[in-house]
């Protein structure tokens, strides 16, 4: 039976961006912080309040868990974070949902005579 993503959609921004930074590897707040401001070029920032927040809010939602540290010399305080096999379902599906978006608006832009009200 196929899961019904759909109520996990749209993502936040700051969710989107959580996501999207862990889908490569696991990495610790700050990592994840460094990451989506330069996945955004610097157009999107997470302060450590909203980042917290959203994390602890994905992990009660099963898309983002508790990954082991890299190594024994990693800073004990330090915790990392992983996607989980949902997490990425739910970033797919919000990704497919993005690019349907984008395709629908560049076939608006390119209409050369646009309705106008009458």
């Amino acid at each position: 039976m196929p899961e019904d993503l759909g109520s996990f959609l749209p993502l936040s921004p700051a969710n989107l961006y959580i996501l999207f930074s862990l889908a490569a590897e696991d990495r610790h707040g700050y990592g994840i912080m460094q990451e989506v401001t330069r996945q955004s070029g610097g157009q999107y920032k997470l302060g450590p309040g909203t980042l917290y927040d959203n994390l602890q809010k994905l992990m009660n939602q099963a898309m983002v868990e508790d990954a082991p540290r890299r190594s024994a010399e990693d800073d004990p305080r330090r915790r990392y974070y992983r996607l989980t096999a949902f997490g990425r379902r739910i970033l797919a599906a919000e990704v497919a949902r993005l690019e349907d978006l984008v395709r629908e608006a560049k076939s608006h832009l390119r209409a050369p005579n646009p309705r106008r009200a009458t």
